[in-house]
Parts: structure tokens; sequence; C-alpha cells
């Protein structure tokens, strides 16, 4: 039991980016906007994560190569160059959200100046990485896991203070939907609960089969541990996604200035006091410190699989914060950029969901350890329903 506890970890990474700024805004607009309408929403979003993150960790595990590796030898050098396009577009969107949530809560606890908080946020987040480079994936892990406390603490604290009614709770697991907004915020919230640069970066966490941990035991017993591992990270990150929904929609719904994180902040300490929204406030920074990490390592891992070429991995780092600080510089509005992001992550799902579910399937890459036909089918209906979010998008942008 002992050995199979120094075994999870990497998961865990992948999910504190389940509960990056971007989650926050998109789950308390939901709740705070349409009360319990869209918990059916984050409930089935983070079951399918489960299915996606464990397809993602075996790819890596069993083959030894990451989902950005394997395609980058699939790909001539055309399509391979657009793919990477996409995929670093879709890291930089991340990098948006997370960067500027860091730099919202920098504003609201010492009024830093959000250019500034951009800045400070993606420095640090270079440092918990650098921990990982000195001192390997499971102090890695250990850091993460702490942040994932952290964060834990400040966005569940709202429940104790007004317990939300479990009829309306339950009422919100049935599939429905309030108007093309509601489409548009369900799309948000898929998009930042399945996201596709953690589907490239779990796969490398797990290429080495946890490196010495890992000595001595087998593939299939390491698979094992993995389901656990990935159960245990998204079933907290599940909760945690789910409670800002809950706390907005029992206490924000129907009140104005719900639409900015800033404004979320004041209306929480009017609402349940100054201590909860401290808390908020420090979880949203831990929340953007500990993504922003996580957002750098995925960027990295995709330039490295898709382009084939070496470059220096802190040049390959800083890339995707760019575009936050020039957002940020531009005078764009935080929040409205937060939503904006989750919404463009959830485009970008399918270049990754797709191709990975297709290898996992595929005997002459998987061997034994091939995906049952039942676990390829879940999997494809998953990227059909996102697919078809996305196509619904599509045309309530275009009918307006």
């Amino acid at each position: 039991m002992t050995r199979r506890l120094t075994l999870l970890g990497p998961a865990f990474i992948a999910a504190v980016a389940y509960v990056d700024p971007g989650n926050v805004a998109t789950n308390v607009t939901a709740g705070s906007r349409f009360g319990y309408t869209l918990v059916w929403v984050v409930v089935m979003a983070n079951l399918m994560a489960m299915l996606v993150q464990y397809l993602s960790a075996k790819l890596g595990m069993v083959t030894g190569k990451s989902l950005s590796t394997h395609l980058g030898q699939r790909l001539t050098t055309a399509p391979r160059i657009a793919y990477w396009l996409q995929a670093e577009a879709i890291a930089m969107a991340t990098d948006v959200a997370e960067i500027v949530g860091g730099a919202i809560a920098l504003y609201l606890l010492f009024d830093v100046p959000l250019v500034a908080g951009a800045v400070i946020t993606a420095v640090v987040s270079m440092v918990i990485l650098r921990i990982g480079d000195i001192r390997g994936q499971s102090a890695l892990e250990r850091v993460i896991m702490a942040f994932l406390a952290l964060i834990a603490v400040g966005f569940t604290a709202g429940l104790f203070i007004n317990v939300p009614n479990g009829a309306d709770l339950a009422g919100g697991l049935v599939p429905m939907f309030d108007g093309s907004d509601s489409v548009l915020l369900a799309s948000g919230i898929i998009g930042a609960t399945v996201m596709p640069h953690v589907i490239y970066l779990h796969s490398s966490l797990t290429v080495d089969r946890l490196g010495r941990r890992g000595e001595g035991v087998s593939v299939r017993q390491l698979l094992s541990v993995t389901k656990i591992d990935v159960v245990l990270a998204l079933v907290l990150a599940g909760i945690l996604n789910l409670s800002l929904l809950v706390v907005a929609a029992a206490n924000l719904n129907g009140l104005p200035g719900t639409d900015t994180l800033e404004g979320v902040h004041s209306v929480v300490t009017t609402e349940l006091g100054a201590g909860v929204a401290l808390l908020f406030a420090v979880s949203l920074l831990g929340s953007g410190l500990a993504s922003t990490s996580v957002g750098c390592a995925a960027g990295a891992e995709v330039m490295q699989g898709l382009l084939r070429r070496r470059i220096p991995i802190m040049t390959r780092r800083a890339v995707t914060v760019l575009p936050a600080f020039l957002i940020l510089a531009l005078g764009a509005e935080p929040s409205g950029v937060l939503i904006a992001s989750q919404v463009m992550l959830s485009v970008g799902i399918p270049f990754a969901i797709v191709p990975l579910v297709w290898l996992t399937a595929q005997h002459s890459v998987m061997g034994e350890h091939v995906s049952r036909r039942s676990v390829t089918v879940a999997a494809s209906i998953v990227a059909l329903i996102i697919i078809g979010l996305n196509f619904a998008l599509l045309w309530l942008t275009v009918t307006g």
C-alpha cells in the first residue's frame, strides 16, 4: 500500500490545471447568472476528464512517448507545423487565463498593477518548474499538491457559511440550457475542464514510468495505480469546480457586479464576509501560480514533440506567457479574457483527444494494453459531444 502511494502524483500535476483561474471565471459566472442550471455540465465535464486523462497517462506509460511526440513522428513537415501552431495557440490561451488570474489575485490582495502582477506570476511559475528540474518530478508533485490544498480551502470556504439547497443542487443534475449564453458558458466549462494542453502534458509525465519509483513494478500494476491517481486527483478538482458554481448560485445569483473576478471578490466580501473573500483571493493566487507552471510545462512539451528541434527549455516555457502580457498591456477587460480563453480551449480539444483515442485503440501502438472497444467507444462519444458543442458555438456566433 505504501509503495502504491509513492506512485501517485502525475495526475495531481494535471489536476491543478482543472482549477485554474479560467475555471474560476466560468464556474462563478455560470452560478451567478444561471444558478444551478449548469451543475450537470461540471459533473459531465469532470467524468469526461477522468477518461481522457487516464488514456493520456496510459499512452505515455505504455509506449514511452508523449502524445505530441507520437504526432510529431507521424506527420509530414507541413501538417506537423500546422498542428504545432494550433497546439501552441491553445497553450497560449491557457497561459492567458492563468497569468491574468494570478495578476487579478495580486491586485486584489496587494493592489499590484495587472501587468506587474502578470510578470510576478510568470516568474514564480518558472521558479516552481525549476524545483522539478533540480529535485525531480516527485518534488514538483509535492509542491503542486500543496497548492491544491491551499486552493481547496479557499474555494470551498463559502459552502460552510451558507449551505446550498440540496433540492436545487439535485435539480441542476438534469441536463438543460437557459438560452444561447448558457450554451457558451457550458462550452467554456468543458474547455476549462477537459483541457487540451494537459492531455499533451500528462502523457509526458508518465513517459519514464515514474522513474526509480516505478522500478520492479509491471506496466499493468502501474496502470492500476494510474487509475487511482486520476480518479483521486480529478474527483478533488471536480469538487472544487462544483463548489465554485454552487457558492455562486447560492449567494451571488442575480446580484450585480459578478461579471468580473474583482466584482465577485467585492460581492463575496459583502455577502459572505471579508474572511471568505480573503481566502478566495489567496486561493485564486495559488491557482494562478500553480496552473501557470503547468501551462508553461505543457507548452514546452508541445514544442519539443512537434517541432522536433533542440530549443532551450526556458525559451520553450517563456513563449506561451508572452500573449498574456500583451493583452494586459493593451487594457483588455481581464475577466472577459478569461472566459474567452476557455471557449478557445474547447475548440482545441478535438485536436488532442481524437488522435489520443485513435492511438490508444491501435494494437500496433499499445500492444497488449490496447484500449477495449467499450473504452474507445466511450472516448469517441466524449469527443463527439465536445465537437458538437463547438459547432453549436459557431452557429450561435454566426447567427448572433
